[in-house]
């Protein structure tokens, strides 16, 4: 058999495909023999070609993998002997790297201590005195150990000292570079024990890999991974090395002689570090070293005759492979913005901005206003607090320079200062809407890549406009509607397509007059076949969804039904994932003003999406080699179906082992697909009701599926969705109350919170956590007291919110050194937020006594932020939380207990925060002030005259007109509180005085409860004040800003001044302006 066998064999690597089917047929049917194994033994120790003897260890190796259990134990242990000694006399490289995965699969099944003879051969030719065997035996090391990390752990302390013998040989760079790989394969799995000797290994590896960087620089490049995974260890085993580490990154991230790649490799990890450990890189004071050296890389001009790929014409802004030195470089400074205290970053980063934005060299000056761009995000609250004025004046300057590179920056600079700096930023809108439109009156001669992003900053600009876009609409829409009339350039098409969403979102109904000309334009790119139209296509989808969503029922909804329609025929027709997900949000947005037309399709439209999260397509695995041979092992069971164990069924469950697998990489399009499939069928569970019920289950199991999925942007999308399904399935057992919709809803419950609470603690992303936090607080608003039927539950979401207050969640760094500074990056800051919402979200579920002991725990933690060492963000934050816990108390029972017994420590820091110089602070004391009057009652009614002076100083002075709407509310509350201890001669006159409210229209809700409750209670004192209140009403109605109920309690007050003082009313009414005259003459007089 086996010369056939090599025959065969032969035969697969003739060029002829005819051949190649014969050969694979016979090889099927040789592999139903079990002399197939020693068969495959023999070829892979005696054939005379070493391509033949690779395919041979490939073959055995998918047997063995397949099979294992069926090979008899003396068989077993003659392979073993065959195996390694076929290794042994074996002297190609790509064969031994085959017979080596093969041992690595046998390993795999029999554990490294039942095969001694393994052990002996790695130990012998590891440490044997020819540098060619200590190479062969580490390769072989680092496959059995890469695919057996923890069944190798017991020999770990044997093996460390080995790497550091191996790595001290400097002159065997194939040996240096198996030798790291192994470690790198072990990291993950060393503990304590192990810690020492892999601390004093890492000078060791820090040397090998600059000469493993001489002899080849993919190899260095793929070695480096190793520090990637030594700063994932749960183990502390770099922190004493890091200095070194990151000085070694920065000299090849430096280094211009070197390849783009690895340099991009080291500038990668130091991003990672900051990433993963940036307490100890500012412990380190590495701050300052790294940004020295990365500044030079960012602002550095590219070799003569070349461009910034950035810069090239052909650059679409859509960042692939974008993958250079300077993208890097901008890189680490965005991830700095993220992890660091922005005080501590821009004290080290001004400076060296500063220089380069006078500099002569327009490299320089790009680099500035990069570094300025890619800080927008991570300190957003410090940029817009301390800075916008000079840094918007920076960037204005720059869109007019003289050169193409520098203005081409600032649009991207602006671009990101519009989407993170609101809504501070949209108040330049005078100064930069003019410059922008600028830009795009000469869209026709421009080149397009400059004119892309002069759109990117032009959308991001208006979309957080609202209705300060009005002046401009015209202009803009003609502007858009000539590009889509006028232009034969697609990509133009495209942008005109996308800023018309953008538009949409800020404009809303404005641009109503205008739907039918956008309308006509975008169904002529909708319906088109050809494949170059394709991504115009996709964009109108994107934007006929924001168009859903923003111009009203009366003029989207005739248009519902078709829409729907036209989404169920383009995935029916043309196979690509971003047209799909573009559908999926169309149905979304249809779904919030028309359900019933999503309702027929539901089955079509939760299939397409249900398979684009189960689909693997897109993601490729890279496999070590041609899997051709796959397809030889793939049915040779059929004859003996019956036979199949449970245990090989078990076996065969992964096809595609990892072990074959040198890494995943994801399409961007399927990733952005699944992730919208998750939004979008949470969306339409919530916004169909009952008619969803029949698909939730299938749903939830999918999505539930997509809580692991290695890309964050997934998993955060997924347990979005699992929120959302809870938030439906309450809704259904609400409008319907039947015991099985109860049950339903607990049995999600049930799945549901115990994952979230998981997850904040063991997710590593922020992003991911501050989304399940986010998702945690809507089901406890909706759900309410659902959420804590499981007597454990309040327990375990209770400590869940502390141990984020405390930072010792795993994504905050949780377990590093401990943090004793009061500066944290702002997305720290941030996320701390989300759970600190959560604590009123609580009060108002569960009775306030059983709340209380948690209460008491978590109140410091939300105290600790109000001093005024803290940002801006934190005081607001801290007492703004502390008054929305008081208003939960008002209506939670027992809450007027818990509330008493609080009011001595709350009083001080409530009455504090009023005298605070920041607006936003002061208006979240007062607010809390009032609040605490209202729900701890009598018991505060001492300090009523302290809390009416420290009101009555703050009218004098106050010029915020949200801070004054809200001290009306609070001395409202007061009165509804308790009216007998408040001066009313005083007070309310005063009150009426700062009527109407000017921006807080939700406190006309108690402005005018407290005013009809004094009506009954003191008439003669309402009536001296008639004019004003009439006035005031009279803005209340038909203002579409304050709630119906508002405006019910503010028309029964006039009909009652009406009916019992007519005269005086009657003044009243006629002193008003003719408008409002009107309003409330025809609101007095409907019934």
């Amino acid at each position: 058999m086996t010369e056939e066998l090599e025959q065969t064999l032969l035969q697969l690597t003739e060029p002829d495909n005819a051949v190649i089917q014969q050969a694979t047929a016979k090889l099927k049917q040789a592999f139903k023999d079990p002399a197939i194994i020693p068969a495959l033994c023999a070829v892979i120790g005696g054939s005379q070609n070493p391509q033949i003897r690779q395919s041979a260890a490939v073959m055995l190796r998918l047997r063995v993998k397949k099979h294992w259990k069926k090979i008899s134990p003396n068989d077993r242990e003659s392979l073993k002997a065959v195996v390694l000694q076929a290794f042994i006399q074996e002297t190609e490289h790509s064969v031994q790297h085959s017979i080596s995965q093969l041992c690595a699969v046998m390993v795999k099944h029999e554990t490294p201590d039942r095969w001694p003879a393994l052990l002996q051969l790695l130990n012998e030719s590891t440490k044997s005195s020819n540098p060619q065997d200590r190479q062969v035996g580490l390769l072989l090391l680092n496959k059995v150990m890469e695919s057996n990390p923890e069944p190798f752990k017991p020999y770990y302390c044997q093996l460390l000292p080995l790497f550091s013998t191996v790595l001290q040989d400097l002159n065997n760079p194939t040996a240096l570079y198996y030798c790291i790989l192994t470690l790198s394969a072990i990291t993950a799995y060393t503990g304590t024990e192990e810690m020492n000797q892999m601390r004093s290994i890492i000078p060791s590896v820090i040397v090998a890999l600059k000469h493993l960087i001489k002899a080849d620089e993919n190899q260095a490049s793929e070695a480096m991974e190793v520090f990637n995974e030594l700063m994932e260890s749960e183990v502390s085993i770099i922190v004493p090395h890091v200095a070194d580490i990151v000085h070694f990154f920065l000299e090849v991230g430096s280094d211009t002689t070197l390849s783009d790649s690895l340099r991009v490799k080291a500038l990668s990890c130091i991003a990672f570090l900051i990433k993963l450990k940036s307490k100890t890189v500012i412990k380190q004071k590495l701050l300052n070293p790294i940004l020295q050296a990365v500044f030079p890389i960012l602002i550095a001009a590219p070799p003569p005759g070349e461009q910034d790929p950035e810069d090239e014409e052909d650059d679409t802004g859509d960042d692939t492979d974008n993958e250079n030195p300077k993208h890097c470089a901008a890189q680490i400074i965005d991830t700095m913005a993220l992890h660091v205290a922005p005080e501590k970053l821009f004290h080290q980063l001004m400076p060296l901005t500063q220089a380069c934005l006078v500099s002569e060299n327009p490299y320089q000056r790009k680099g500035a206003i990069m570094c300025l761009a890619v800080l927008a995000e991570g300190c957003a609250d410090h940029i817009r607090t301390k800075m916008l004025s000079s840094v918007l004046h920076t960037v204005c300057q720059s869109l007019s320079d003289s050169n193409q590179v520098v203005r081409s920056a600032g649009l991207f600079a602006l671009g990101q200062f519009s989407e993170h700096l609101q809504p501070e930023v949209s108040k330049y809108c005078a100064e930069l809407m003019p410059l922008l439109l600028g830009y795009l009156s000469s869209l026709n001669e421009a080149k397009v890549g400059h004119v892309t992003k002069a759109f990117y900053a032009l959308e991001n600009f208006m979309e957080n406009l609202g209705a300060d876009i009005e002046p401009y609409l015209s202009t803009l829409m003609e502007t858009m509607l000539s590009a889509l009339n006028n232009t034969d350039n697609l990509k133009i098409k495209e942008l005109a397509v996308s800023a018309i969403g953008a538009i949409a979102n800020a404009a809303k109904e404005l641009l109503v007059p205008y739907f039918p000309p956008v309308i006509e334009s975008l169904k002529g790119f909708l319906t088109t076949t050809t494949e170059e139209m394709r991504s115009l296509q996709t964009q109108s989808l994107d934007t006929l969804s924001v168009l859903a969503r923003t111009v009203g029922k009366d003029v989207f909804s005739p248009l519902a039904a078709e829409c729907v329609q036209l989404g169920l025929n383009l995935t029916e027709t043309i196979d690509d994932p971003d047209l799909r997900r573009c559908t999926y949000s169309l149905y979304s947005a249809v779904s919030i003003d028309s359900p019933e037309c999503l309702t027929p399709h539901l089955t079509a439209i939760t299939t397409v999406m249900l398979l684009a999260l189960k689909s693997n397509e897109g993601i490729m695995a890279h496999l070590e080699e041609d899997k051709t041979f796959v397809l030889l092992d793939d049915d040779d069971d059929e004859d003996n179906e019956e036979e199949k164990d449970a245990d090989d069924f078990l076996e065969d469950e992964s096809e595609t082992d990892v072990h074959d697998v040198a890494g995943f990489s994801v399409e961007n399009a399927y990733i952005d697909e699944k992730e919208d499939a998750c939004d979008a069928l949470g969306e339409i569970a919530f916004n169909t009701g009952a008619a969803f019920q029949p698909f939730l289950e299938s749903s939830f199991q999918q999505v539930y599926e997509m809580r692991d999925f290695p890309h964050e942007d997934v998993r955060r999308a997924a347990f979005g969705a699992m929120g959302q399904f809870c938030q439906a399935q309450h809704k259904v057992w609400k409008e319907n109350p039947t015991e099985a919709n109860h049950q339903a809803l607990l049995k999600l419950l049930e799945v549901v919170l115990p994952c979230f609470v998981e997850t904040v603690r063991t997710e590593p992303e922020r992003q991911v956590v501050m989304s399940v936090l986010e998702s945690i607080n809507s089901v406890i608003k909706s759900c309410k007291g659902e959420v804590f039927r499981n007597p454990s539950r309040l327990k375990e979401i209770s400590y869940v919110i502390r141990d984020v207050l405390k930072k010792k969640m795993t994504c905050q760094d949780g377990g590093d050194e401990a943090d004793d500074e009061d500066q944290q990056a702002e997305y720290d800051a941030m996320l701390q937020e989300f759970a600190g919402e959560g604590i009123p979200l609580v009060a108002s579920a569960v009775p306030a006594d059983s709340f209380a002991p948690f209460l008491n725990d978590l109140l410091p933690l939300i105290m600790g932020k109000t001093k005024s060492t803290g940002t801006v963000a934190e005081r607001s934050f801290s007492l703004g939380t502390i008054g929305e816990i008081l208003q939960a108390l008002v209506s939670a029972p027992g809450g007027r207990g818990v509330a008493g017994r609080l009011s001595n420590r709350l009083l001080p820091v409530l009455v504090a925060g009023v005298r605070d110089s920041d607006p936003e602070v002061r208006n979240n004391s007062v607010f809390g002030l009032g609040c605490l009057a209202q729900a701890a009652g009598p018991i505060v009614v001492s300090d009523y005259p302290m809390m009416l002076s420290v009101f009555s100083n703050l009218l004098t002075k106050e010029s915020d007109a949200r801070v004054i709407d809200n001290l009306c509310g609070a001395l409202c509350r007061m009165i509804l509180s308790n009216v007998e201890a408040v001066p009313l001669e005083q007070v309310v006159p005063a009150l009426v005085s700062h009527l109407p409210l000017k921006e807080d229209m939700e406190e006309n809700n108690t402005v005018f409860s407290c005013l009809a409750m004094l009506y009954t209670h003191s008439p003669a004192l309402v009536v001296k004040l008639m004019k004003p209140i009439v006035a005031a009403s009279s803005h209340v109605m038909g203002n579409k800003n304050v709630n119906k109920e508002t405006q019910n309690t503010a028309v029964l007050l006039m009909k009652q001044f009406a009916q019992n003082h007519c005269a005086e009313f009657q003044a009243a009414v006629t002193s008003l302006p003719a408008e409002q005259h009107a309003i409330l003459s025809a609101a007095v007089t409907a019934s």
